[in-house]
């Protein structure tokens, strides 16, 4: 059974084209809503979830929360797969690094990875809005997960990098 995101309730949260701009536990500047540090967040959910959820060809959505999980769960394999050749910290930090500089598609833009996920933008400030939250919340997902991919002493974990492998819902990671 898939593993769903506990952000069910979507009353006062903002959306930009359906997606839900959820409160993240960051300290890089975007439009999300900070949140708590104490508090769980749609990154903890989705590095929590990821090796479980990535066994499944099917996600069933229940909540606009999810089709966030969705994406960060692509995106983590994403990074996963530029990861897997780096075999310090140093290198996993510049591989993310660079993987961070490209440029973050919306829907209905060339290389968003699932297109009817969300919704065409309504405006350019709708579509702005959604991809600076994009690379906020990937910014802060590839911090994270650097410290889950290595271990303290710099060397990479199998545990977590044998993931890459992985197609996530059949989809082939960029």
């Amino acid at each position: 059974m898939v593993y769903h995101s506990t952000f069910v309730k979507d009353e006062g949260i903002t959306k930009a084209c359906g997606c839900p701009l959820l409160p993240l536990k960051s300290h890089i500047r975007g439009p999300a809503p900070v949140s708590d540090q104490a508090t769980t967040d749609i990154i903890d959910e989705a590095i929590t979830f990821f090796r479980a959820n990535v066994f499944f060809k099917n996600f069933d959505i229940q909540s606009p929360a999810d089709k966030l999980l969705i994406y960060l769960t692509f995106y983590i394999n994403v990074a996963l797969k530029r990861l897997e050749g780096c075999r310090t910290l140093a290198e996993g930090t510049k591989a993310i690094i660079n993987l961070g500089l490209e440029d973050v598609p919306v829907p209905g833009e060339p290389g968003f990875p699932f297109p009817g996920l969300f919704l065409l933008p309504g405006s350019k400030q709708e579509a702005e809005l959604l991809r600076n939250y994009l690379k906020q919340i990937r910014e802060e997902t590839s911090g994270r997960l650097l410290s889950v991919a290595y271990r303290p002493n710099g060397t990479p974990n199998k545990w977590w990098l044998a993931f890459a492998k992985r197609k996530f819902i059949n989809t082939i990671a960029l």
